[in-house]
């Protein structure tokens, strides 16, 4: 029998906010229907005689207490014990990420793994959007500076992201070109994505919440005065919001496609009725914005997908 047990992969819970962390929502969620919680590091995950374990600790949550958290017990586990595994550790999806991927494939016919680890691998957040390009901003993946160079001259304005960053780090606006800088940003981040830059951004985007297939929820996250960057991490402010039927529409569709590769649990966003890029598979964030902002507890209808 598979004990009722939820690994999460991810950051140390010291470094997380629990006003505003869904991997403490979900886990807090699921703690209420009897389950334990395992936390580790990805650097703590190890294949030992063709056993896939991690050295970490399970762990309780309670939102009441001023330290939101509790380590109960310090644990090598062998992971194929578990019924869930929750992968949530932040991007930057470098080779540390890819290899916890490919360890984890090795037990996704024994342990149900969110998102799938094969899928979580083959679908980069910013490139996957490529195909969605008639319903988003002008945009160029590349690396190329005369691709750049002919990009800005068209669009004036111009965004520019590194393509496996994450919660709006490194991003620049570019007003005026700059070969030193693009070269600079090239040589750190190699591709790299240019999009033409939405004025809109002031009023806020939109975070759409895909679980299962299904378009279940969204908030707006407004930046603070001055920002482009609509992340809450870096200040913005988020309010409910409802999408519109073009919005609902575009939504659906890619909650379509990701289902078929094998994504379970998504984020992606819209800014003024066009989706900007970032279809977020690694660790989609809001799911406790949305709950305090609305009453609609997403993390219910997470676990209930799951039949948990």
């Amino acid at each position: 029998m598979i004990n009722k047990i939820v690994a999460v992969q991810g950051n140390h819970p010291s470094k997380l906010n629990p006003l505003t962390d869904t991997s403490v929502f979900l886990a807090n969620e699921i703690q209420n229907k009897k389950y334990k919680i395992f936390y580790y590091d990805p650097k703590d995950l190890s294949v030992v005689n063709s056993k896939v374990t991690a050295k970490g600790f399970f762990i309780k949550f309670n939102y009441s207490n001023k330290k939101f958290y509790k380590i109960t017990k310090k644990q090598n586990l062998e992971l194929s014990k578990c019924k869930f595994i929750l992968i949530r550790q932040d991007p930057p999806f470098n080779l540390e990420y890819i290899s916890t991927t490919y360890i984890l494939d090795t037990i996704k016919t024994k342990v149900k793994i969110i998102n799938n680890p094969t899928s979580v691998r083959n679908i980069s957040e910013k490139l996957y959007s490529s195909k969605y390009q008639k319903y988003m901003p002008a945009t160029i993946f590349t690396q190329n500076m005369d691709e750049i160079k002919k990009f800005f001259k068209k669009n004036k304005k111009v965004i520019l992201k590194p393509i496996h960053s994450f919660s709006g780090n490194d991003i620049h606006l570019l007003t005026k070109f700059n070969p030193k800088l693009v070269n600079k940003f090239i040589k750190k981040h190699d591709h790299i994505m240019c999009q033409k830059f939405l004025p809109k951004i002031s009023k806020g985007d939109k975070r759409v919440f895909i679980i299962n297939g299904k378009v279940c929820g969204a908030i707006s996250r407004v930046p603070k005065k001055g920002s482009i960057l609509s992340n809450m991490s870096k200040g913005a402010k988020p309010t409910n919001i409802k999408l519109t039927s073009k919005e609902i529409k575009i939504s659906k569709l890619i909650a379509k496609d990701l289902k078929k590769e094998n994504i379970f649990f998504a984020g992606i966003d819209f800014i003024d009725q066009k989706l900007n890029g970032d279809i977020n598979v690694t660790s989609p964030t809001g799911l406790k914005t949305l709950y305090d902002l609305s009453g609609i507890n997403l993390a219910k209808t997470f676990w209930k997908e799951l039949k948990a």
